[in-house]
């Protein structure tokens, strides 16, 4: 009988971690939880503790560890099943490497995932990496341990399945991710100056939680995607290109030298490649049988539903998609102020502080005001990550006020 997998999830709460959660409980002797990370999103840690039993779990601070506890007292959890509880960004580290796992699943979002994934490839573990500002943020120095990385996001997963399972771009001539268009797909710059944060958290097509779907909305996540992939696949960036797929039905292709392309196909449920990145290029039954509904309320893909159009995006509507481009064409710590910088500004957004077109106005102005530095360390790229976000803070509040 094959080992489960013992898997720990970083993220446990977030948009990724409870569709991975809901695998482990679909897949029970395939999937083993060890270990669990989350923020401040307690009860339903606490409620995933009760059902997985993790070895170790880790939450944001101090004040979350005593609210957990309180939590599971009051679920009626016997004190000698609690797992050991750790916080902050040691207690993730510690999560993911002394937890007894064999693939650490990287689903936190922003700067937070960085430090624990890096931690994780450094103990030689198996990474499915869903959090993109690791490679964002510290891609240079990630770049030795690329081959544990199994990528989670659909159009990375799209690709390493088109790729045959393979972290190379040999024999390719162009990659090709998709993007859906978010939910302001046409818009003219004019349109976007009265959206709401109703409006941009409204994806059209993909579940996904406030921040990505903002970074959807303003097509800074495909710019980040673009970094991600130039990291993962060993290609130019004048090898990428980005077009508009509003079906998200082709998930990203790649085209080889000899005129062949493969592009990977799949409804938009990110349990697709959240499974895909778990099972070692192995394909689990998420459809069940053909004469039966998936166990998972999973649909299965129809071509038959709409025709599939592709699209250049509009560059000069939605400028994040250069920006990436230029940060990732000057490396160094360049995509860290992006990325911080970007963070903030989406923060500011949601709290109603900033306009959605100041979102990416705050990213270009700290682009403008921080120099970018080379890196050698990972100090380096959170000290560039901290300025960009100390920065956007200060123009969010001159133009709040």
């Amino acid at each position: 009988m094959v080992e489960p997998i013992r898997l720990v999830v970083l993220g446990a709460t977030g948009s990724i971690g409870r569709q991975a959660l809901s695998l482990v409980e679909a897949f029970p002797k395939r999937l083993r939880i060890v270990g669990l990370a989350a923020a401040t999103s307690l009860r339903p840690l606490a409620e995933a503790i009760i059902k997985f039993r993790p070895y170790v779990v880790s939450v944001l601070g101090e004040e979350e560890v005593k609210n957990l506890a309180t939590i599971l007292k009051d679920l009626g959890l016997a004190r000698a099943k609690w797992p050991e509880i750790l916080e902050g960004s040691v207690g993730a580290i510690n999560v993911a490497t002394q937890s007894g796992a064999t693939m650490v699943l990287s689903a936190m979002v922003g700067r937070a995932g960085l430090a624990p994934t890096y931690a994780a490839l450094k103990a030689g573990l198996r990474v499915a990496l869903a959090n993109k500002e690791s490679l964002v943020l510290a891609g240079e120095l990630i770049k030795p341990y690329i081959e544990q990385i199994v990528p989670v996001d659909s159009e990375h997963s799209a690709i390493y399945q088109a790729l045959g399972g393979r972290l190379t771009g040999e024999g390719v001539r162009r990659l090709v991710l998709t993007a859906s268009g978010g939910p302001f797909l046409g818009y003219s710059l004019k349109q976007l100056q009265n959206v709401t944060k109703e409006m941009a958290l409204n994806h059209p097509k993909w579940s996904m939680g406030p921040k990505i779907s903002c970074d959807s909305a303003t097509f800074m996540n495909k710019g980040l995607e673009v970094i991600e992939a130039y990291h993962l696949f060993g290609v130019t960036y004048d090898q990428i290109e980005v077009l508009v797929h509003p079906q998200s039905v082709v998930h990203s292709l790649v085209e080889f030298v000899d005129g062949s392309s493969l592009a990977q196909m799949g409804p938009a449920d990110m349990r697709i490649s959240i499974a895909f990145s778990l099972c070692y290029n192995n394909r689990w039954p998420l459809l069940g049988d053909i004469k039966k509904i998936s166990p998972l309320g999973l649909k299965a893909l129809d071509l038959t539903e709409s025709p599939l159009t592709f699209a250049k995006p509009d560059r000069e509507v939605f400028r994040a998609l250069d920006l990436a481009y230029e940060v990732g064409r000057g490396g160094g710590t360049g995509p860290a102020i992006l990325s911080g910088a970007n963070e903030e500004a989406v923060a500011g957004f949601l709290a109603g502080r900033l306009t959605f077109l100041g979102i990416v106005q705050v990213v270009e102005d700290c682009l403008n005001q921080i120099p970018s530095q080379g890196v050698s360390s990972l100090l380096e790229v959170l000290a560039a990550d901290r300025a960009a976000r100390l920065l956007a803070r200060e123009l969010i509040e001159k133009k709040f006020n």
